[in-house]
């Protein structure tokens, strides 16, 4: 509820989306659990078997062994890992490779540890072009590759887009990389629950997940790594997780976060068919409040519960503070610099101009989402874009 007791419509469940019911009662289940999981005696015995169970549910899952799951703190640090880690280790085998492939609409928790290898440790950063729609151009990634294989250390390709929702063409991705034995990684983030995510048929060699987009706590997440592909540490101590992930394990996260993922998987398909309904039916409301609205992203192959609009002579964050006042939650594109409204890099992809991207908001769908959350939008969206219009007029 907001202030004013109105209830409050929360449409931002790519941010984070609350904690399902069998996510809290597996982590208040063993908030009073002692030990530490590294520990021999009985005690730590105790919280390990949590931990291992919780990783052979996610392994289940995911369809990937469980010996393959690195618990991190989220997805950003299971993206660093992907990154930086494979970066490290590919150049240190081979020292001509210090290229990494890319996509110019990833989550900055790739695009950030990319530019720090680039201005850090000399890593040739190449960003490949997406189309329209923000898909990734294949034949650009293939002329990349077949350029100087030799010299690429890994290619990073999100399987789904955070803000537009466009899903990536994974497995022509890994398909072109396995030609010259390149190691893909991929943020599957937003996919997991969403979609169907199978680690071991989409061929990719490491995939990152957290758990506060299924369902789960917020501050825990994996990278799925395969086995047999090395991975420089970022952080050092006390060996745990194959000694590239140091750092005593948080057994109640880790427990909420296997109950979040097995659920969310389990319900996949179900709740992707609940989700784009409730996605089509509020694309159709704004259309109709707001003609010329335009909607981003790929109309067909996409995220259910994405919704990504920009809103022609409004400034985004604006209309969503308008939004806000009664009580509709979403979210901007853009990113705020020094006080100062930034275009989103991904709509500026797509080839949109600055004052487009500006005028942009998702409206992301959970498993909280309602058919009343599309009729309050469906109400409140003429009247707030006109008001963000006027401000501009």
């Amino acid at each position: 509820m907001t202030a004013d007791q109105t209830p409050t419509v929360y449409l931002d469940h790519a941010a984070t989306t609350p904690m399902t019911d069998v996510a809290v009662e597996a982590l208040t289940a063993r908030l009073r659990e002692v030990g530490n999981a590294s520990s021999l005696h009985a005690s730590g015995r105790r919280v390990r078997r949590i931990v291992e169970e919780s990783r052979e549910t996610i392994a289940q899952a995911v369809n990937c062994r469980p010996g393959e799951i690195v618990f991190t703190s989220g997805g950003t640090e299971a993206d660093n890992l992907a990154t930086k880690g494979l970066f490290w280790s590919r150049r240190e085998t081979d020292p001509r490779r210090t290229r990494v492939l890319s996509t110019a609409v990833e989550h900055h928790a790739v695009l950030d540890p990319l530019e720090w290898l680039e201005e850090h440790e000399d890593a040739d950063v190449e960003l490949l072009p997406v189309d329209s729609e923000g898909r990734l151009d294949v034949a650009a990634l293939r002329a990349s590759v077949e350029r100087d294989p030799a010299s690429v250390a890994l290619i990073t390709v999100m399987w789904a887009n955070n803000e537009v929702g466009t899903l990536q063409p994974v497995h022509e991705v890994v398909a072109i990389a396995a030609e010259h034995g390149i190691p893909v990684h991929t943020d599957a983030v937003q996919a997991i629950g969403a979609v169907p995510v199978d680690f071991a048929a989409s061929g990719v060699d490491a995939l990152s997940i957290s758990g506060h987009k299924v369902g789960g706590p917020q501050g825990v997440g994996a990278l799925v790594v395969r086995r047999e592909l090395e991975l420089t540490a970022l952080m050092h101590g006390g060996g745990q997780e194959r000694d590239v992930r140091s750092g005593t394990l948080d057994v109640p996260a880790i427990a909420g976060f296997a109950a979040a993922v097995e659920l969310a998987v389990k319900q996949q398909a179900d709740h992707a068919a609940r989700l784009t309904a409730l996605r089509d039916r509020l694309i159709d409301a704004v259309r109709r409040a707001v003609p010329d609205v335009v909607l981003n992203g790929a109309p067909v192959d996409r995220l259910p519960g994405n919704v990504h609009l920009s809103f022609p002579g409004c400034e985004g964050d604006s209309l969503l503070m308008l939004l806000d006042a009664r009580g509709i939650e979403c979210s901007t594109g853009s990113a705020c610099s020094a006080g100062v409204p930034q275009p989103s890099h991904v709509l500026l992809a797509l080839g949109r101009d600055a004052e487009e991207a500006r005028s942009s908001l998702r409206f992301s769908f959970g498993h909280t989402s309602t058919e009343a959350d599309v009729e309050a939008v469906a109400a409140a969206i003429a009247p707030c874009v006109e008001r963000a219009r006027a401000a501009r007029a």
